[in-house]
């Protein structure tokens, strides 16, 4: 994961919106006594101290003990009992899956014994490919009580990649969904591998899988009969209901209680993937120690209690949705709520409004979708009560101030907080807290993290006075453990400085203030270097997506023989916006686009080159899983457009 800074305020004060403004008035900071920096460098404080917990330690001695009877998890999406096994209150809830901590915590350790009677071992990867569901958040934790390591993938990956990845970190249980969207896994794994159709559970013998022994689906059909019809495909498949054993005097649940009273912190328990913005995703390893940490920070920015209500809409494979979303959510005693298992604005709409939720994730493409659905509803007539709403987080890529403030209008997320974080620290190093400033939580990703350092170095490794750019490192407890099995990618990203602390080069350029705020002006890969002058993209961005036709940007360098480089924008036109006539302003020409840059800041950030998505034939910006814009395929894309001399508006 790596998240995006919010809109730059500083860039265009006179396009902060009343709502904004009002809210900043009433929230005024109060840190004015505190130190002012002069170095971009930062320790977050020490206090609370850090959990010395396993995650399942965690659960038991502090969720489990003081919340059993609170609701935990909301899948509106599942039938009350869709994994069998004795009959639960469900909460009273007739239509959905509806669980307390203390009914979620038996589900749990029915897969954790049936995870040991498949055979999996301490140290073993378990592979989830499966949209937002219960058997996922069961995996979470059912794979941390035996100290497996559950392997999160992306179901866009098509079979190369899968295979690739299956195989990098050693799969050798791997529970899937029969479908989700267009990807038919069992029918992909059946016509790849003939040898999957007549191989035996637990004895598949695939040498392009080598590691693979059980393939385990999880029903998210309409009907069994089409479920069956999926697992006929392949001798090899497990119905995940069979999997898992009830009651707690089956012989597993002795090896369940051995193995996790013998669990580390430091132990490694999850495999993340990094979103690929650049390149090719590596497989990040996280702790007990990090992932329970981070979540608990997260929660605390947040103000979670046992009270409130998230609506987790980021996928869960990665790290938004299973560690800002499910843990932040859990350690703190607050229920999560899947509303449907892949993106969907009208049933996240539903979910928020009949669950009642306080929260809601997502990033700018998720809010967007919601937005449009609430519109569509209001011009229907329906009255909406977002009343209950109160705070959640925006992260994956930059908050343009338009869109904070339709959050707030629309949605009521007076408290929404920004995150910044990557994969590899857990994520989440620097937050937004509701006591910020408006104009902090709109304009920076907000302070650092307790336990956690930060510091801004330039090309030389010094440490550069605020307000000035440069590369950012983290150092503390959320660092990963290194990219699995793969030492060279791991130095050259982690490196020990003079007095031997280890920092995390993240590859962003950061700008931080005296008071210790954070910008994220961008990629260092991503910055233009004009005729020798450096232009940020995400300035450029804030101010193109504050004009009212234009829905998104997205700012790449494009090659130039006089200055070297210049600025290239790719645009998504807003089609909701209207002229005065009613009529749908869909024909902003890319002289516009380029006059918007030159009147809002220095005209040499304006663009030369201007694409519109949807011509030219891209029909949409390239991006990763978490809403993150692949600026490397965009700048390919770019070249080989200037190549033909298509967009030049200069």
């Amino acid at each position: 994961m790596r998240t995006r800074s919010c809109k730059l305020l500083k860039t265009r004060p006179y396009n902060v919106q009343p709502t904004i403004q009002r809210h900043c008035q009433r929230h005024q900071s109060t840190s004015s006594s505190s130190p002012r920096l002069t170095l971009s460098a930062i320790d977050g404080s020490t206090h609370p101290p850090l959990a010395q917990s396993t995650l399942p330690a965690y659960w038991n001695d502090t969720i489990l003990r003081h919340h059993a009877d609170r609701p935990a998890l909301i899948c509106r999406s599942e039938k009350p009992r869709p994994h069998g096994g004795p009959q639960t209150r469900n909460l009273g809830v007739e239509s959905h899956l509806a669980w307390s901590f203390g009914e979620m915590d038996e589900q749990v350790g029915a897969l954790a014994r049936g995870l040991i009677g498949l055979g999996v071992k301490k140290g073993d990867r378990v592979g989830v490919i499966m949209g937002n569901n219960s058997a996922y958040a069961m995996l979470q934790w059912a794979c941390a009580r035996i100290g497996a390591i559950l392997v999160t993938l992306n179901p866009a990956y098509r079979l190369p990649e899968l295979v690739n990845t299956l195989s990098l970190v050693g799969v050798s249980h791997l529970f899937v969904v029969p479908r989700v969207r267009s990807s038919s896994y069992i029918n992909m794994f059946a016509d790849a591998f003939p040898s999957l159709v007549n191989s035996s559970p637990g004895s598949i013998q695939e040498p392009a899988l080598p590691h693979l022994k059980h393939l385990v689906v999880t029903d998210n059909t309409p009907s069994y009969k089409e479920f069956q019809t999926h697992l006929d495909m392949t001798k090899c498949t497990v119905d995940f209901r069979e999997v898992l054993v009830w009651g707690g005097h089956a012989s597993e649940e002795k090896v369940v209680r051995e193995t996790e009273a013998g669990l580390k912190t430091d132990e490694v328990i999850n495999l993340q993937f990094t979103s690929g913005t650049t390149g090719s995703p590596k497989a990040v390893s996280l702790t007990h120690h990090n992932l329970l940490n981070n979540g608990i920070q997260i929660g605390r920015c947040m103000r979670l209690t046992d009270q409130d209500v998230l609506c987790n809409v980021p996928p869960l494979f990665h790290c938004f949705g299973l560690v800002l979303g499910n843990l932040a959510a859990w350690t703190h005693g607050a229920s999560i709520v899947y509303p449907s298992d892949i993106f969907d604005p009208p049933k996240i709409v539903d979910a928020v409004l009949q669950e009642k939720c306080t929260a809601l994730h997502g990033v700018p493409t998720h809010f967007l979708g919601v937005l449009k659905e609430v519109e569509r509803r209001h011009v229907e007539g329906e009255r909406l009560d977002f009343s209950m709403l109160r705070t959640g987080i925006a992260s994956g890529s930059s908050i343009p101030i338009a869109l904070m403030k339709k959050l707030i209008d629309k949605l009521n997320l007076t408290e929404l907080t920004i995150a910044y974080g990557m994969t590899e620290t857990s994520p989440v190093t620097f937050q937004t807290t509701p006591k910020d400033p408006i104009l902090k939580r709109v304009e920076t990703v907000g302070k650092i993290h307790p336990h956690t350092k930060a510091k801004i170095v330039d090309g030389a490794g010094e440490v550069v006075p605020v307000g000035t750019p440069g590369e950012l490192l983290i150092s503390g407890y959320n660092l990963q453990k290194g990219y699995w099995e793969d030492p060279e990618q791991t130095a050259a990203a982690m490196k020990r400085d003079e007095d031997g602390v280890l920092w995390m080069h993240t590859g962003d350029e950061g700008i931080m203030d005296e008071e210790g705020y954070l910008k994220i002006v961008g990629r260092i890969k991503d910055i233009i270097i004009r005729g020798g002058e450096n232009l940020f993209p995400v300035q450029i961005e804030n101010i193109l997506t504050s004009h009212p036709a234009i829905l998104e940007a997205a700012i790449v360098a494009v090659p130039d023989e006089t200055y070297g480089e210049v600025v290239g924008a790719w645009i998504i036109r807003d089609p909701s916006v209207r002229g005065g006539g009613g009529e749908r302003m869909v024909g902003m020409k890319g002289e516009e686009v380029r006059k918007v840059v030159a009147n809002g800041m220095n005209p040499q950030n304006a663009p030369k080159w201007v694409w519109f998505v949807g011509e030219e034939g891209y029909d949409e910006l390239p991006k990763t899983a978490s809403g993150k814009v692949q600026k490397h395929i965009l700048r390919q894309w770019s070249k080989d457009l200037a190549r033909r001399n298509i967009g030049l508006v200069e």
